[in-house]
């Protein structure tokens, strides 16, 4: 897998990037916390228990309002495991999907263990953030997939028969390697969600997902990057059902009005290539960041992930400054959230000034360490 190609950053290519991978992160994690609280609710429920509209706000869900799932809590690890690949480089060892399964084997350990432990030096900053340390009905894949040391791979992938979307929902962060060629990109996820989702459909989601967000964060339009991932899907075995997912959403935008059961259309059992067509589609029609939010949780489906991609797709899209502030405000770990983000923005864009072969900033490798 080849190095970053190599960008020159002026400053507002800096800003508007950093913007796209606040945007991004910032986005879903909000619609993680916006379906969380009616993840498991069919419609009638939703209406039921929230109005006729729905779910217009954030709720409570884990004892408080804009509380955030194991989606987030993922996403923000894969983060963690891209800069650290990044700072490994230095060391002439250059395996991302190794440095990824080390940052998802952390996530694991905050589902064990009662908080940080400050004996293993190697954690790197994140893994030391104690509101991380909260189970948030992680998947029974995740936990297998992560239980052990061995690392799954397309050749001996974990969970073969898993298609379900939380792979999908932690692999944003790929499509934010704007250096990458996509189909670099697309590798990257496909391999790190083998690790816990060995299902093709599954795995080749995230991929399609990763190389959508990366067209995005290029500042390309929506309707171009699913083109795009559909280009790329087709030479894979296996990807029929994801590339005729992402047609259907297409397809759907141009049936008159957004309505709900066109996005349950879409989601269908709640497997990975539904749930990212109905992101996808939600992203499509919503008129702001706000109301395609709204759509997609407001659904018979999984309305926690399909909120999480609907919103990194409209993060990425719009940048940070299009998300509904109100929610932002509320949104558990928002702190930590935007430390990560702008870490990777400047490992993204001046990495060379932080470390290299012949020295590095301290302070830098305090947070993400070589090993």
């Amino acid at each position: 897998m080849s190095a970053t190609a190599g960008a020159v950053w002026g400053r507002v290519e800096q800003q508007d990037f950093r913007s796209r991978v606040r945007g991004t992160l910032l986005g879903a994690a909000v619609g993680d916390a916006l379906g969380a609280p009616v993840d498991d609710l069919l419609l009638d429920q939703i209406r039921e228990t929230y109005g006729a509209e729905g779910l217009v706000d954030l709720a409570f869900a884990f004892g408080r309002r804009g509380a955030v799932t194991h989606l987030t809590q993922l996403t923000l690890f894969s983060v963690d495991g891209l800069i650290r690949a990044q700072v490994r480089r230095d060391t002439g060892a250059w395996h991302p999907p190794t440095d990824l399964h080390r940052a998802y084997l952390r996530w694991a350990a905050t589902q064990r263990d009662w908080g940080p432990d400050e004996r293993r030096k190697d954690d790197g900053w994140l893994a030391r953030e104690e509101w991380l340390y909260a189970r948030r009905d992680p998947a029974r894949s995740l936990l297998i997939g992560l239980g052990d040391e061995t690392m799954g791979t397309l050749d001996a992938p974990k969970n073969p028969a898993e298609v379900g979307a939380e792979a999908v929902a932690r692999s944003a962060p790929f499509g934010l390697l704007v250096g990458w060629e996509p189909q670099l990109v697309v590798q990257l996820a496909v391999e790190c969600a083998a690790q816990t989702h060995g299902h093709p459909t599954a795995y080749l989601s995230a991929g399609a997902y990763a190389v959508i967000v990366h067209a995005l964060a290029r500042g390309d339009s929506l309707d171009g990057a699913v083109q795009r991932a559909l280009a790329l899907l087709a030479a894979r075995p296996g990807h029929q059902p994801v590339s005729d997912a992402l047609q259907h959403a297409l397809g759907a935008v141009r049936q008159g009005m957004p309505i709900p059961l066109r996005v349950e259309e879409l989601a269908g059992d709640g497997s990975a290539e539904g749930v990212l067509a109905a992101a996808v589609y939600c992203a499509l029609v919503g008129e702001d960041v706000r109301h395609g939010l709204c759509l997609a949780v407001n659904q018979d489906g999984p309305s926690g992930p399909t909120g999480a991609l609907t919103g990194g797709l409209l993060g990425a899209l719009h940048g940070e400054t299009a998300l509904p502030p109100a929610w932002l405000a509320e949104l558990e770990g928002r702190p930590t959230i935007l430390e990560l983000a702008d870490d990777f923005a400047m490992e993204m864009t001046q990495g060379p000034a932080l470390h290299g072969p012949a020295g590095a900033a301290p302070g830098w490798l305090a947070r993400y360490p070589r090993a």
